[in-house]
């Protein structure tokens, strides 16, 4: 058991925040890929393994929390490691460290597969990798464990058509752009995350009539997701997404999104998030009101899951 490798080192851009003043949630994704490619270069599985074996590393279940915002300018870190072996994929986790604090800002624990880049079809992780990733083995530690969800067996894909049939909200739809996606014309990791980021405003406006463009004193922000990559669209396809209410607590909200391929109706990808409403000013959350909290609870849709 040994301490966690360094894998990544930027900064926070300002063209990566969005109207609420921080990284927005698909950046935090995009920095966690870039950082398994670093961890691939650690087990052996780097640039020219990918260009002989036509293969890669691929996040197929991520857990993320968001611990700390960050802000424009703001220099960060991650370092990470690996939990668990197995055959065909592993689990590792990784964090956002500030730099000039070293508070932990972001946590993302994942299963990932070395998969076939035109095919996406999962390969046997090598034996030389397999022994690598048990030199990098860590212990997970706690701030990186679920705290809002529940680390559940992934429900069975979800059609479009039963995602009608409970009413879930229809929140984005969408043509997959080239800019979206890899060099095999896929859609990278951080796309499904911006996607339904994309959404929020929709979704905030059918089920509270809420405008935030008209509110510039109240904004959002996530605390913690959980991502089942289900598919890889390719670039032209056209996606839709449906939303729905999984629960309401004192300050948090528990949404569930499940994105599809509006042309054949099948899962994409299953996301379930914990988000709270949060003053802009002061950075901190706001409680729902009861009159509110008495609405919301009327849009719970039961069985909602990843």
């Amino acid at each position: 058991m040994s301490g966690m490798t360094e894998l990544a080192r930027n900064a926070v851009q300002t063209w990566e925040c969005d109207q609420m003043g921080h990284m927005n949630v698909q950046f935090y994704v995009e920095k966690a890929t870039q950082g398994l490619a670093a961890l691939g270069v650690h087990l052996g599985l780097g640039p020219r393994f990918v260009t002989s074996e036509g293969a890669r590393l691929f996040a197929t279940d991520h857990h993320v929390r968001f611990l700390r915002e960050q802000r424009p300018g703001a220099p960060f870190w991650l370092r990470g490691g690996v939990l668990e072996v197995r055959d065909y994929s592993l689990r590792i986790y990784q964090e956002m460290v500030a730099t000039a604090s070293g508070d932990v800002a972001a946590t993302f624990t994942a299963d990932v597969e070395l998969l076939d880049e035109l095919t996406r079809e999962t390969k046997p992780l090598p034996a030389k990798a397999k022994e690598k990733a048990k030199a990098l083995m860590i212990e997970l530690p706690p701030h990186g464990a679920a705290r809002g969800l529940t680390l559940y067996e992934p429900r069975k894909a979800p059609t479009l058509q039963e995602a009608d049939g409970l009413g879930m909200v229809h929140t984005y739809q969408g043509e997959v752009q080239d800019a979206q996606c890899d060099m095999q014309g896929r859609l990278v990791t951080r796309h499904y995350m911006g996607i339904v980021s994309d959404s929020i405003p929709n979704l905030l406006a059918q089920t509270r009539g809420e405008d935030r463009s008209q509110t510039p004193t109240v904004g959002g922000a996530a605390l913690e997701y959980r991502f089942i990559y289900r598919g890889h669209p390719n670039a032209g396809d056209v996606l839709t997404l449906r939303s729905g209410l999984k629960d309401v607590g004192n300050k948090t909200y528990t949404w569930c999104h499940w994105l599809f391929d509006l042309e054949t109706g099948k899962a994409v990808a299953t996301a379930e998030a914990v988000a709270i409403a949060l003053d802009l000013e002061t950075r901190k959350a706001i409680a729902i009101p009861d009159e509110m909290r008495t609405q919301l609870e009327g849009l719970v849709i039961e069985g909602l899951g990843v």
